[in-house]
């Protein structure tokens, strides 16, 4: 095996030992239960000093640990893939398996968000069904609310104002990419790294209208409130589905920011700068994932 690592005589890459998945995955772990721990806790506050401090209801710190400890390992592991590129490691074949990767990630998400589309579907096209629910306990109170859509006490929102807003802004930014990713095909450097810096500049403001977006829905209780006290699943299904598109932007504006950094540092060229085609593909995705939402979620059966 030192041999084959030494000396290959084939196109493909005998990775060596690497630490980042084992690191990735307790980190991960250490996240997961301290998101768990942030918003329900698994220890009383009144309990065992040390316990209440990291493990009961509101206490962040076990979530930042693990969240500081999968950007470091993120950032390792793809430096490491870096260096095996610029080595010389990413022969043709290795390179066709990149990208098949990303697009079999690319299609993992896609039925990430099939998921909830599915959910969200479900409820606003059979909720008349719900009507003919039998009465049992608290459960009549609940199908009655969900049997017209929106549920009853929801206040929806204007779909011709921050939503329209963001989908303008995700267009806008699916365009620069694809300049800035055109641009470096062709060699020019300086329009590829001006598209770059209007796209990540487009997805902080994306980000920023959805923050202001949800402090809006929070604040006025548009979901939650007195009137849809049986309704909760409409704004369950609607953050969840559009806080991970969220989520989804704010990890490709980082990866596009990498992109920017990596090719201002000279380091991608017309002829080999997968990374970037990466994260173009992915925002592509991620702009076409929004066109659904704003469609209907927000319009269709808002």
């Amino acid at each position: 095996m030192a041999d084959a690592h030494a000396t290959p005589h084939h196109d493909y890459h005998l990775v060596n030992p690497s630490p980042w998945p084992l690191i990735a995955s307790i980190a991960t772990t250490i996240m997961m239960i301290g998101a768990v721990v942030w918003m329900k806790g698994i220890a009383p506050a009144d309990g065992d000093p040390i316990a209440a401090a990291l493990l009961s209801e509101g206490k962040a710190a076990l979530f930042f640990a693990g969240l500081a400890g999968v950007l470091v390992s993120a950032f390792g592991w793809w430096a490491d893939v870096i260096k095996e590129s610029h080595g010389g490691d990413h022969t043709p074949v290795v390179s066709v398996g990149l990208r098949y990767g990303m697009i079999l990630f690319i299609a993992s998400e896609v039925m990430f968000f099939a998921a909830f589309f599915w959910m969200f579907f479900e409820m606003a096209v059979f909720n008349e069904a719900r009507a003919h629910i039998p009465e049992i306990s608290n459960w009549a109170d609940t199908a009655g609310a969900w049997s017209t859509w929106p549920p009853k006490g929801i206040e929806t929102l204007d779909a011709w104002q921050l939503p329209l807003l963001n989908t303008v802004i995700l267009l806008l930014s699916g365009t620069t990419v694809t300049w800035a990713h055109h641009a470096l095909q062709v060699g020019d450097r300086k329009a590829a790294r001006t598209g770059l810096i209007i796209t990540v500049l487009l997805g902080a403001l994306f980000t920023a209208v959805q923050v202001y977006e949800y402090q809006h829905i929070l604040h006025e209780n548009l979901f939650f409130n007195e009137e849809a006290a049986n309704s909760g699943l409409y704004g369950s299904i609607f953050f969840m589905a559009t806080g991970f598109h969220g989520f989804h932007v704010l990890l490709g504006t980082i990866f596009l920011l990498v992109c920017l950094l990596r090719l201002m540092a000279g380091q991608m060229t017309p002829q080999k700068h997968f990374g970037f085609e990466a994260a173009a593909w992915y925002w592509h995705f991620v702009d076409v994932v929004w066109l659904f939402l704003f469609a209907f979620v927000y319009v269709t059966f808002g």
